[in-house]
């Protein structure tokens, strides 16, 4: 059976490399954490109806509120709820935000970095948390995590348009006199309408680089990716060595 690395490696490449520069031990729970980030993704991707993709968040939810679960994600992870590593409050939060999504789209741009600050927000909060973050780290660690979230959605519109899904806000989409599905049918010309205000939200939350906690790296380092990503004419264009060494020269300053 694969291991929960793996299971990373192939799924969210991204975190997968910033875990690198964690502990051993750390590394280890980020991996568990990072993994069921992955299973609540695959929760809306696999399954053929909203409604599956519900019960199979659900599931989830239980598994967090405490069901014995027996699964190689579910187990190690109720390890760490049961030691005291992790707290359930972020993890709920992740899957609202999912759960959301499957709703649909946000109403609005405030709505959606509210359901980023949940998701991917949720998670670097929690990847914080494992490392022990105090209050102030993890404010921060959220926003970060939010603003990945953010130009990481920026990233995904054409792959999402194939599923037909679209998350984007549809208060911005109207101003550019847009609907939902415009983004199934041209999602290049959806994502470059989108983008000054989506954007503009993801550098709010960015604000100016700082100095943060060695054994925080691993939950800020997606935000050194989300900034590139934000520099780009094409945001789905693929990682590259630049990207990794950006990483890596931020992980060597403690800047993010």
């Amino acid at each position: 059976m694969p291991s929960l690395a793996d299971m990373v490696r192939r799924r969210d490449p991204d975190r997968f490399f910033c875990a690198l520069f964690a502990p051993a031990p750390l590394r280890e729970a980020l991996f568990t954490l990072y993994a069921f980030n992955a299973e609540l993704a695959r929760a809306q991707d696999v399954a053929s109806e909203p409604a599956l993709a519900l019960i199979r968040l659900q599931w989830w939810r239980d598994t967090v509120e405490g069901a014995d679960r027996r699964h190689e994600v579910a187990s190690p992870l109720r390890g760490l709820l049961a030691a005291g590593a992790l707290e359930a409050a972020p993890l709920l939060d992740m899957i609202a935000a999912r759960e959301a999504d499957i709703e649909g789209p946000p109403a609005s741009l405030a709505d959606f970095v509210a359901r980023m600050r949940d998701g991917p927000g949720g998670l670097a909060a929690a990847s914080g948390a494992l490392a022990g973050a105090d209050d102030a780290e993890l404010r921060r660690l959220r926003h970060l995590g939010a603003a990945y979230g953010i130009a990481g959605t920026l990233r995904n519109v054409p792959a999402l348009a194939t599923r037909q899904r679209c998350v984007l806000p549809l208060d911005v989409l109207a101003a550019a006199g847009l609907v939902p599905e415009a983004a199934f049918t041209d999602p290049k010309r959806v994502t470059a309408a989108v983008s000054p205000a989506l954007n503009a939200a993801c550098m709010g939350l960015l604000g100016r680089r700082k100095h943060i906690r060695r054994i925080l790296l691993p939950a800020a380092l997606p935000a050194v990716l989300a900034r590139r990503d934000l520099g780009r004419a094409e945001p789905a264009v693929a990682r590259g060595v630049g990207d990794r060494l950006a990483v890596i020269w931020a992980a060597a300053r403690c800047v993010v």
